[in-house]
Formats: C-alpha cells, sequence, structure tokens
C-alpha cells in the first residue's frame, strides 16, 4: 500500500513521505521503524508528532511540503481531538486540495470520511461521526477482522446515523480521486471491499467491490 501511495503521488525529484501517528500516541519506537523501513531508499521520510508537543516548527508547512502523507492506526476519537486542538484538521484540508496525497490504515483511514465504526471508547465498538469529511461517506475498516465491524457498520448505514459509505476487509484499500473511488486495490487474495447504502425498505444493502491485486500481492496468479 505504501508503494502504491508513492506511485499516486507522482512526485517530480526524490519522494517526500510523513507518516502521522497520533492515533497510536507518536511512539517513538514506531517512528525509528518507519525511518528504518526506508534506509538505503530514495524516499525522503519525516515522522510528524505532537506528543509531547510538534516537533516541527510549523505542522502545516511541513505537510503541505510532502508528497504524501500515511496516518497509523489507533484511537480515531484522540486522533480527531488533537489535531482540532492542533489546527491539523485545517492543514490536512489544505494539503488535500493542494493534491498531497492521503492515505493511512485504520482510524489513518476512517479519518478522512464522515465517520465509522471504532474502538476509541472500549471494546464494544461505537460510531464517530465527527470525521474530517473531506469524502461524504461512511467508512468502515477491519470488515472481516473483528466480528462488531459489519452488523454496526450496516446498522449504521440503515438508521441514518452513518450515510452510505465503503468498507474493507483487512489488506484492502480504496482509492479515491477527488471523492470519487476509482477502485480498489488489495495487498493479498481474496479479501474485498464493499459499499454498503440503506435501500427502501430501510435495511442495508451490500455490494462487494472486486480489488485489483497490488504487484507483487501474496496470491495473486504468476
Amino acid at each position: 500500500m505504501l508503494e502504491h501511495l508513492l506511485e499516486l503521488a507522482k512526485p517530480s525529484a526524490r519522494p517526500r513521505l510523513c507518516f502521522v501517528n497520533t492515533a497510536g500516541g507518536d511512539q517513538t519506537w514506531w517512528n525509528a521503524i518507519l525511518h528504518a523501513m526506508y534506509y538505503e531508499r530514495e524516499v525522503e521520510v519525516s515522522c510528524l508528532n505532537v506528543f509531547p508537543m510538534p516537533n516541527v516548527t510549523d505542522p502545516a508547512a511541513h505537510l503541505r511540503a510532502q508528497d504524501a502523507v500515511w496516518v497509523g492506526g489507533g484511537s480515531t476519537a484522540n486522533l480527531l481531538a488533537l489535531w482540532r486542538l492542533h489546527g491539523l484538521d485545517l492543514a490536512f484540508r489544505q494539503c488535500w486540495e493542494d493534491g498531497v496525497v492521503l492515505g493511512g490504515v485504520s482510524a489513518g483511514s476512517l479519518c478522512w470520511h464522515v465517520g465509522g465504526t471504532t474502538d476509541s471508547f472500549g471494546p464494544d465498538l461505537q460510531p464517530v461521526t465527527d470525521a474530517l469529511g473531506f469524502l461524504p461517506y461512511a467508512n468502515g475498516v477491519h470488515y472481516d477482522a473483528e466480528e462488531q465491524r459489519r452488523p454496526l457498520f450496516q446498522r449504521l448505514i440503515a438508521d441514518g446515523t452513518l450515510p452510505a459509505g465503503y468498507a474493507t476487509d483487512n489488506c484492502v484499500g480504496l482509492v479515491y480521486r477527488g471523492t470519487e473511488l476509482v477502485e480498489a486495490v488489495a495487498e493479498v487474495a481474496g479479501p474485498g471491499a464493499y459499499h454498503v447504502s440503506r435501500a427502501a425498505d430501510g435495511t442495508a444493502q451490500e455490494v462487494r467491490i472486486e480489488p485489483r491485486l497490488l504487484p507483487g500481492a501474496r496470491g495473486a496468479p504468476e
């Protein structure tokens, strides 16, 4: 997924890739792993932290200077609260409008949408409905990996708590241009993406979207 993120960015020079791990508490050991992943690669890697304070003088300017940003998983609720506290919600909006490629996993996917299901408040999933909303859809992450995810996501769309949206099994990503979904992509053969909407009878309607396997995906035909 990270390789695909950089391909979408189409940088004219050495690509600049920033990791933002607010949702996981900006752990320094994780930052070290991310830097090590790109050691001896022609990629300029940075990690933007807000714990215990922002680690760059102007976080908004740093983000806008990137070709791509990847947001890690963790607590969606904490991520949103801290981004708004530090003005990163506005900074990311400007990045998106400027053409910086924004991506992420779990909380780092949900945050760009209207909302979805989250374990930010405890082991029983609850809805989050006040995400950044750049994409006017609900987002269902870990659709095949956690038993509460699929039924709750469908119920929240059926009862109008969330708008229609897109869900993904683990190892599947959604690619948008602007606010239009253009494809789903996968790192592994088998998992899928799904469009979930409210049917005329008030129930949830789910339609599978077959993802395109990325180069090197496990289980892809040789």
